[in-house]
């Protein structure tokens, strides 16, 4: 089981993804994720043996979020949107798809995603620049993204399409191609 922390900013960037947003979640993460499996359950929502295992904690607004990810979740969806309508005064209980769009103005393009990372006169040793875009990645909350395409340039082929995996997660520009906003550290990476 997992609990993590996320930036509400985060959201904007999982278009791809769905899962259950209750709002207004105050005390302890794991009490929610055990109480809310245990409702679910009951109600007949979640399906053989099924749980939510890994949740993230966010703060919206002056209250606590937490996004309960569909990902590797069985359930009845009928069932589950009944639930959801029947505790949204309770829960305020929303999709991530309607959640982003309604309260945060919608999600990021796919364009805008990839962070700047200075790859460009950097040392070209290809464990160099891999550990510099994943430490660009998980600087941007991105840290998913980053153990992916580190498995993804590990298991390559060649060097070339070992670049070519890292130029699909960030935006390889050179030092001299930061703006203010992208102040740099000398390790490598956008500095927190």
């Amino acid at each position: 089981m997992s609990i993590k922390m996320i930036e509400p900013e985060q959201l904007r960037r999982m278009s791809s993804k769905e899962g259950l947003v209750l709002q207004g979640c105050c005390g302890d993460p794991q009490e929610w994720l055990d109480g809310i499996n245990d409702m679910l359950t009951e109600a007949g929502v979640l399906q053989d043996g099924s749980k939510f295992e890994n949740i993230s904690v966010f703060h919206y607004d002056g209250g606590t979020c937490i996004l309960f990810p569909f990902e590797n979740v069985k359930f009845d969806v009928s069932k589950f949107a009944m639930w959801r309508l029947q505790t949204h005064e309770m829960f305020g209980g929303t999709w991530l798809s309607d959640y982003v769009p309604n309260r945060q103005g919608g999600f990021v393009s796919e364009k805008h995603q990839k962070p700047k990372c200075p790859l460009i006169g950097a040392d070209g040793n290809i464990f160099n620049l891999m550990g510099m875009a994943s430490k660009t990645l998980k600087n941007n909350g991105m840290a998913d993204n980053a153990k992916e395409m580190c498995a993804r340039v590990t298991s390559s082929g060649s060097y070339s399409e070992a670049l070519n995996i890292i130029g699909e997660y960030v935006e390889i520009c050179s030092e001299e191609d930061m703006t203010e906003d992208d102040t740099m550290d000398y390790e490598g990476g956008i500095s927190e």
